[in-house]
């Protein structure tokens, strides 16, 4: 064992994972706590309400239900939303007893460990890609049996001084390279892999600190498992201390990963291998390399996607995705609703096409043995794409028609279904935090629920959109 432990929660704690003794910080933390806890009441008030007013309003809501079932589209109206409800649990059913069936790889010892490219490219991050090569090269991993690579994708910020500042404390083991001009993600991994000569390529994006652990649970799937073509790490919200938005997103993730990839991973279909962590056998990566680097969406150069865009490939030859719980990575997220709408503007974009990429062979024989829990995933991803406007007109015409009947229903949905994801997060991490899905549902469902119908009308655009500096930066920088 290295000293690890002994430095690795000095990066963690860096980030907000530590309280800190300074008196103006601890007034601020304790302001901070009171915001939310008021945030908190304020949500299971306004929860409870929508009960409250449902059970009083319960005759005038009654009314309007057998007005409805008056007429065809009214009958049309009730028949669909039942027959979507059932779609949804039965879904939700089928993904629990996918979850029960997963099982973690157990580590490998130091002799079995692959040797392993970590590929770390990095564009206008600062201060944190120095912090994210630093915790890799704390893992708990034969250091003989690691390659370590950092490519600056022409980054604008003091983003290649840090990178040099890692340089000058890790020595041979970590090598940096610098891109002419910022050419985008794909490029600098495409650099990246070709520069590998590990067995295993393992992508971390460079705002990620990962555990002492993490490496060589990515890795070892590939050893007890030939079929194994990629494996997907467990993206944990780093700044989740810092902003409400992370706070929030915290528990969604957690649900995200822990149950849903769980549940993929059951399957040997995980659906995405995440950009924050992810891990890919070195020979599944260049049988479909050229095509990736190649790849073009409606005429234009794919530019986005690239991690969702390397699952399809890799399932496409008929290797299994996995995903790995113990194989823990903390990255950040957006604090401000503009950056994150644009994050999840491109994830939704990626996923439009993406889908119709994976429709193309997920129908086919593209693998031995059972493939139709695939093609369950393929489905419900293209349900939630293909309904997204229909809802949204729904929506709409019902604040317009029934504003209090369309308020307390979907807040009483929002409490139903967003238990589910609050016990499981309960269960697995603290009953405190779990409390943060009632709030991120009602902030999703009011807030960014123009999302996907907006990615599926411009799911040609190009652009990162998150990456560019502040224009006061530049400014100043000019």
């Amino acid at each position: 064992m290295n000293n690890t432990s002994k430095n690795k929660p000095t990066i963690i704690e860096s980030k907000g994972f530590s309280e800190t003794s300074n008196g103006s910080i601890e007034d601020e933390n304790i302001e901070n706590n009171s915001k939310k806890l008021l945030i908190l009441a304020g949500t299971f008030l306004l929860l409870i309400s929508a009960v409250v007013v449902t059970y009083f309003f319960y005759p005038y809501f009654e009314e309007i239900h057998l007005e409805r079932m008056n007429n065809f589209w009214g009958n049309a109206l009730r028949i669909g939303g039942i027959a979507l409800l059932a779609t949804h649990l039965g879904f939700l059913v089928y993904l629990l007893v996918l979850y029960f069936k997963y099982k973690v790889v157990d580590s490998v010892s130091d002799e079995q460990l692959p040797f392993i490219s970590i590929i770390v490219p990095a564009y206008n991050e600062g201060e944190l890609v120095w912090k994210t090569l630093i915790s890799l090269a704390e893992s708990n991993y034969p250091q003989e049996k690691i390659q370590l690579i950092s490519i600056d994708d022409g980054s604008k910020d003091d983003t290649w001084d840090w990178m040099k500042k890692a340089k000058e404390e890790l020595g041979d083991r970590l090598a940096i390279y610098q891109q002419p001009e910022n050419k985008g993600k794909r490029h600098a991994l495409y650099r990246g892999f070709n520069l590998g000569t590990g067995d295993v390529f393992i992508t971390v994006d460079s705002d990620s600190i990962v555990k002492e652990n993490t490496l060589r649970n990515m890795a070892s799937p590939f050893v007890n498992n030939e079929e194994c073509g990629a494996v997907a790490g467990n993206v944990r919200v780093l700044n989740n201390k810092k902003a409400l938005i992370p706070k929030m997103l915290n528990v969604s993730f957690a649900f995200s990963f822990e149950f849903v990839r769980s549940a993929q991973s059951a399957l040997g279909s995980v659906l995405c291998t995440p950009g924050a962590l992810a891990a890919y056998r070195k020979d599944a990566v260049f049988n479909c390399l050229q095509d990736w680097i190649t790849q073009t969406f409606n005429g234009q150069p794919s530019d986005i996607g690239e991690d969702r865009a390397m699952t399809n490939m890799i399932l496409k030859q008929g290797y299994k995705v996995l995903f790995q719980r113990n194989a823990y990575v903390y990255t950040n997220i957006p604090e401000r609703y503009t950056n994150l709408y644009k994050m999840f503007i491109r994830w939704e974009r990626s996923n439009v096409r993406e889908n119709i990429a994976m429709s193309k062979f997920a129908f086919g024989n593209f693998r031995e043995g059972p493939k139709a829990g695939t093609r369950i995933l393929l489905l419900n991803q293209w349900s939630k794409i293909l309904l997204s406007y229909p809802m949204v007109i729904l929506m709409l015409f019902f604040i317009v028609s029934y504003p209090l009947l369309f308020i307390t229903s979907a807040l009483i949905s929002i409490l139903v279904f967003s238990s589910f994801q609050a016990l499981f997060y309960a269960k697995k991490h603290t009953v405190l935090e779990s409390f943060w899905a009632y709030p991120y549902s009602i902030f999703y469902t009011f807030t960014l629920f123009w999302i996907t119908p907006y990615a599926i009308a411009t799911a040609s655009r190009r652009g990162w959109l998150t990456r560019e500096l502040p224009k006061a930066t530049e400014a100043a920088k000019a």
